[in-house]
C-alpha cells in the first residue's frame, strides 16, 4: 500500500503528479529568464505544413526529402548506374577489380531483364550489358591519359619554379 501523507490523506505519488505541472512550468520560466529559448531556429516563422490535410505518410516523405533518398524502378536505377559506371571504374586501380565491377553490373542487367515485375511495372529495361574486355581497354586508356596529364602538370609546375639555390650561395 502506498505511503499516505497524514496532512492530506493522499498518496505521495498523487502529490508528485499534482505538483509536476507546476514544476515543469517553473523550469520553463527559469529557462526563459536565462535566455535558453532566444534565437531558436524558426523563431518568428510559421510552422511548416500546419493547417494542411493530414497525411499519414508525412514522416516517410520528410525522411526521403531530408536524407535525399531516391527510390527508382529497376530500369531507371540501371540507367543511372550505367551512367555512373565509368566514374566508378576510374576510381579503381586494379584491373581485376574493374573486371569484377563490370561483371556485377552485367549481372544486375540480366537480373532486371529476366525477373518478372512485381506490382506496378515501370519503364522497360533498355540498358545493355557491357563487354568486359572493351571496358578494361577503355579504363586503361582513361587511366593512362589521367597519369600523363598529372605528369605534365607536375613538370609544368616544376618548370615554373625557379631553381633553389644552396643556402651557402645565397646573396
Amino acid at each position: 500500500m502506498p505511503a499516505r501523507d497524514e496532512r492530506t490523506g493522499k498518496s505521495a505519488a498523487a502529490a508528485r503528479i499534482a505538483n509536476q505541472s507546476s514544476w515543469v512550468d517553473q523550469q520553463i520560466r527559469i529557462a526563459m529568464e536565462r535566455g535558453d529559448f532566444d534565437d531558436l531556429a524558426g523563431y518568428g516563422k510559421p510552422i511548416e505544413d500546419l493547417g494542411g490535410e493530414h497525411d499519414p505518410d508525412w514522416w516517410i516523405k520528410k525522411l526521403v526529402e531530408r536524407e535525399n533518398i531516391a527510390i527508382l524502378p529497376p530500369a531507371l536505377a540501371l540507367r543511372k548506374e550505367d551512367a555512373e559506371l565509368d566514374g566508378r571504374l576510374d576510381r579503381i586501380n586494379v584491373e581485376s577489380e574493374v573486371r569484377r565491377e563490370v561483371e556485377d553490373f552485367n549481372a544486375s542487367v540480366r537480373k532486371a531483364i529476366y525477373t518478372p515485375p512485381t506490382g506496378p511495372s515501370g519503364p522497360p529495361v533498355i540498358t545493355r550489358q557491357r563487354d568486359v574486355d572493351d571496358e578494361v581497354v577503355a579504363w586503361r586508356e582513361r587511366r593512362t591519359a589521367r597519369i600523363e596529364a598529372q605528369r605534365a602538370a607536375r613538370e609544368q609546375a616544376a618548370a615554373a619554379e625557379p631553381p633553389k639555390r644552396s643556402w651557402w650561395r645565397r646573396r
